[in-house]
């Protein structure tokens, strides 16, 4: 039987994004968004939990999110997860990332979707 694997986070961006071109001409942009959640505990205090998710979108998808997404920017972001393996001094480092199909901006001047299917916003 086959898996699932896709995301859906809607969060704010902590910092603006960053756009860089791969050796072979691939257009690559991450950003990172912040998702938050509150409750009460038993005796009614307020807590806030922040979790931070890495993205990262390629291509069309890559320049569109560079020109329009900023820090504090309010995105909705469709994907799947993948964890990349490295090795740094012997070391090895692991990352998990949410690889981006499609990208809704929230608020501000555009609230277009934009998809890497193709690489064509619709």
């Amino acid at each position: 039987m086959a898996g699932l694997n896709k995301v859906f986070i809607l969060g704010n961006l902590g910092r603006d994004p960053e756009v860089r071109s791969l050796p072979n001409g691939t257009t690559v942009c991450t950003f990172s968004i912040a998702t938050s959640e509150t409750w009460k505990d038993k005796t009614g205090e307020k807590h806030e939990k922040t979790e931070w998710h890495r993205i990262v979108t390629f291509n069309k998808l890559a320049d569109l999110c560079g020109e329009y997404l900023a820090k504090g920017r309010q995105v909705f972001v469709e994907g799947k997860l993948q964890t990349r393996e490295w090795e740094r001094d012997g070391v090895k480092q692991y990352t998990t990332e949410i690889v981006a199909s499609e990208v809704r901006f929230i608020g501000g001047k555009s609230e277009r979707p934009v998809s890497n299917k193709d690489g064509i916003p619709f």
